[in-house]
């Protein structure tokens, strides 16, 4: 196995972002700042630094996805680079080539940039090992999301004002969410309280070593809660032992008018997507006045904005509130 290669020279501090285990507390706020920043630069009509100008960043995603990937295209864009995506149909992947093939490939067309999704937990890490490229986990497996953690975060800030105490839910299939587990590193490193509720064959073995309070029971959940997460419920990653009727979840674990009543009048309704509508989220919550669903997509593309920028040498903006 080659040796490990050395960060690159910038801000954060790290040659890629690969997780939100291992993020300390600045790294994040860095990383939320800044996509504020571009905001209330575009917002003020101040010009977005081209870090990427004559760059370009490799797409390479080998599972479906419209908002991760869409807001990548466009975050590449809005930085004045040149996005290139690749999916598994109709690569090389289809004849055989292993990924760190496929990756090696890429690597010599002289990209400055790969954004990775793939399906085996690990994927990114073997990457980050291999090539000089630096990598942005874009999804891998059950294991780890961070842009879409990071971005939940901001919008929680967006709404809340505050991280640092924030009581938050998150109900589902834990046990196939990379997307929790993200989550769960990067608010608990940032001091939220967190907790989980699910059917017991989707939470994880061991979960409460995580640090979260664990539930089965969505009416006692919701109680007190400042934010509640819905996840997908991922049928398709399911065997029959696991997998619950829509009906049946839609019943136990899905937020409704009637479960609504039961939580604190502000609470946030927050939704990674795609959702099942009828199933994890009735319609009237997920388009009712307490979803911030489509915050969390307009924050997707400036949190990637800022990831870019800074693994690639970009400086630091500062924003007008601490991020805690």
């Amino acid at each position: 196995m080659a040796n490990p290669i050395a960060p690159r020279a910038n801000a954060l501090e790290l040659k890629s972002l690969l997780g939100t285990e291992l993020l300390k507390i600045q790294q994040i706020q860095m990383l939320i700042s800044t996509a504020f920043s571009f905001r209330q630069r575009a917002d003020g009509g101040k010009p977005i630094p081209p870090t990427l100008s004559g760059k370009s960043a490799i797409l390479l995603f080998f599972e479906a996805s419209t908002r991760t990937r869409s807001s990548f295209e466009m975050a590449v864009q809005r930085l004045g680079g040149n996005a290139i995506v690749l999916t598994q149909q109709g690569s090389s992947a289809e004849k055989g080539e292993t990924l760190l093939d496929t990756a090696r490939t890429i690597q010599a067309m002289n990209p400055d940039i790969l954004v990775l999704r793939h399906p085996s937990a690990g994927s990114p890490y073997l990457l980050d090992r291999e090539l000089k490229l630096p990598i942005i986990n874009a999804g891998d497996g059950f294991h780890e999301h961070p842009t879409q953690a990071l971005l939940d975060l901001m919008t929680i800030f967006e709404m809340r004002k505050k991280i640092e105490g924030t009581r938050v839910l998150i109900v589902g299939d834990i046990a196939h969410s990379r997307v929790a587990r993200s989550n769960i590193y990067a608010l608990k490193t940032m001091g939220a309280e967190v907790s989980v509720c699910g059917p017991p064959t989707l939470l994880p073995p061991k979960i409460e070593k995580m640090g979260v309070q664990v539930f089965q029971d969505l009416e006692k959940a919701v109680l007190n809660q400042d934010v509640i997460m819905m996840l997908r419920i991922q049928f398709e990653r399911l065997n029959s032992g696991q997998s619950p009727s829509r009906g049946e979840y839609a019943r136990f674990y899905g937020m409704n008018r009637k479960l609504l009543k039961l939580c604190k009048p502000n609470v946030l309704i927050m939704h990674p997507g795609p959702i099942n509508r009828g199933v994890e989220l009735a319609t009237e919550v997920a388009d009712g006045a307490q979803s911030v669903i489509l915050n969390q997509v307009s924050n997707g593309v400036l949190l990637r904005m800022a990831a870019l920028h800074l693994l690639l040498g970009g400086e630091p903006f500062s924003w007008s509130e601490e991020i805690k």
